[in-house]
């Protein structure tokens, strides 16, 4: 099915980055406090997808990430539009089941968390590629763990803070100091769970390189960083 062993971890890691992409953004509607701070609950699953990132960096270069950081978009903006047309139709009468209202509750999140999150989501993206072949390059490879969580803080600091100003501060959800107690506590739940994770991304490498081999792996970072380096030449 899968012409080479490199094609096939692409493809896992394309699939777990956009399922929790994809599940980040249709329950990222819903607010949930912790203590006396408020924030998403679609911020759970994006430490997934960060973690996945810095794999698809690693391995794949800045292309492999913006090319599948657009696809998911366009998918998640399919996902929306299907949800779209399941809240027109009309729920059963008379039968035991999730009603419209019910429904819509759960999934009719406004236009504004919808463009706040797909806008948010590819700045964000964007914002981390850049940054992590920046510190690559800066220290020749080395200190996987200063690109990987360096990506993520900066990014994610950015993230958090247009998708909820789009999302819920500009449509009047939310008024200026709930806005920034929300943002704030995401950012500093992504940043704390960016350094719990530290260890999974030595481990992610671990596994892969033990699947690819020593040797091919090498060969495919190593390819990896020259064509960054092209591109970083030609822009």
């Amino acid at each position: 099915m899968f012409r080479t062993k490199r094609e096939l971890v692409y493809i896992i890691l394309a699939g777990v980055f956009i399922t929790n992409a994809i599940v980040a953004e249709l329950i990222g509607g819903k607010l949930i406090e912790i203590g006396p701070f408020i924030m998403s609950v679609g911020i759970i699953p994006w430490p997934i997808v960060f973690l996945t990132t810095d794999l698809i960096n690693e391995y794949y270069g800045r292309t492999g990430v913006r090319k599948l950081s657009l696809i998911t978009a366009g998918l998640i903006s399919y996902a929306f539009v299907i949800l779209f047309f399941a809240i027109s139709v009309p729920a059963a009468k008379n039968i035991p089941a999730v009603s419209d209202e019910q429904f819509r509750a759960v999934f009719g999140q406004s236009m504004w968390i919808i463009v706040g999150s797909i806008v948010a989501f590819l700045v964000s993206q964007f914002i981390d590629t850049s940054i992590f072949w920046l510190l690559r390059d800066k220290t020749g490879g080395k200190m996987i763990w200063l690109r990987s969580t360096g990506s993520t803080i900066i990014s994610q600091l950015i993230d958090t803070f247009i998708v909820a100003g789009i999302g819920f501060w500009l449509p009047g959800k939310v008024n200026i100091a709930t806005y920034i107690n929300m943002a704030l506590t995401g950012y500093t739940f992504k940043l704390v769970v960016a350094v719990v994770l530290t260890p999974l991304i030595y481990a992610g490498h671990s596994v892969i390189n033990k699947y690819l081999g020593e040797e091919e792996a090498e060969s495919l970072i190593k390819t990896t960083a020259e064509t960054s380096l092209h591109h970083k030449v030609k822009e």
